[in-house]
């Protein structure tokens, strides 16, 4: 690491990360919450008790460093309300770190550090400077977004489409449970999927928009017939992926030709990766829940 090094630091609803980052390499961190067997997610109290005490190991794993600056996700998106407690444990970190190094100290959304880092990973950071459609897939969002420069190294995400109820990372979360799968069930799911299972349940896609609530029902019952968890998980995801699939074909008839990034953990899937071929993928390990975004954002903020 170089004396160029920035700080990032996000504390999502079910991943503790931090991540030092030079302009070239990067040393990323990061924690899964612990989740109760059985359980579909964590309480904010709950979040915020394993965060506080995750992100100081996590902090004194990367060593010594001199950050020149430091930056932290404070809230889940770029919407009125959008807020959880969680995130208050790495604002905490970052303005404390800041303050004691006398360095700027830079807010982005958990959202946007899933794009950085999604667009990075997958060795495409020019995309940050001109616009292009993102989907942001995971746990509690499945959003369409059209991503554009903000003018000072950033970028803005205005959500264009996705789903009108539950997730793709829930309805894949509550397969999983019906599974006896653990939670967070989405990775574990697309490797047990039959790749040659070609089974799906049609979503009404209007636009840009689509429900996956009433696929709940029917994946619970092609689970209860029996039909095993090789062939409810691939029905699971070729659903979505379907779904997704035709949301960003319609996207792109109407805002004209662009790059089409994925991010979130969800996209991590095998399974949405060969159905949207088309797409930009993020390296595996920086679909989920990550710091990388962000200390990337810090970066590109104070080095222009």
């Amino acid at each position: 690491m170089t004396d160029r090094v920035c700080l990032g630091f996000d504390t999502s609803n079910y991943t503790t990360s931090v991540c030092a980052f030079d302009g070239e390499e990067a040393d990323a961190r990061a924690r899964l919450l612990p989740v109760g067997e059985g359980e579909l997610g964590l309480r904010q109290s709950d979040a915020v008790f394993h965060h506080t005490r995750a992100l100081p190991e996590l902090i004194e794993e990367l060593g010594s460093l001199s950050p020149r600056a430091v930056g932290a996700s404070d809230r889940p998106r770029e919407a009125e309300g959008s807020y959880m407690p969680c995130f208050l444990v790495g604002t905490a970190a970052a303005r404390s770190t800041a303050s004691l190094f006398g360095v700027p100290c830079l807010f982005f959304t958990h959202q946007q550090g899933h794009v950085a880092a999604a667009a990075c990973s997958a060795g495409r950071p020019d995309l940050l400077d001109a616009p292009f459609l993102a989907w942001h897939l995971s746990g509690g969002t499945t959003e369409l977004l059209i991503v554009r420069p903000d003018g000072r190294a950033g970028v803005t995400c205005g959500k264009i489409g996705g789903t009108t109820d539950i997730s793709a990372g829930q309805l894949l979360d509550r397969t999983g449970k019906r599974l006896g799968v653990q939670f967070p069930a989405g990775k574990t799911l697309d490797n047990e999927a039959d790749p040659g299972c070609g089974d799906y349940f049609r979503v009404k896609v209007d636009g840009t928009e689509f429900s996956l609530s009433g696929m709940e029902n029917k994946l619970a019952g092609l689970a209860a017939s029996g039909a095993g968890t090789p062939v409810t998980a691939a029905a699971a995801l070729n659903t979505i992926s379907r779904a997704v699939v035709t949301a960003t074909e319609n996207a792109l008839k109407d805002h004209g030709d662009m790059p089409v990034l994925f991010s979130g953990g969800v996209s991590g899937s095998r399974v949405l990766r060969r159905y949207a071929d088309f797409g930009i993928f993020p390296e595996p390990r920086f679909a989920s829940d990550n710091a990388l975004g962000i200390a990337i954002l810090t970066y590109r903020a104070v080095d222009r």
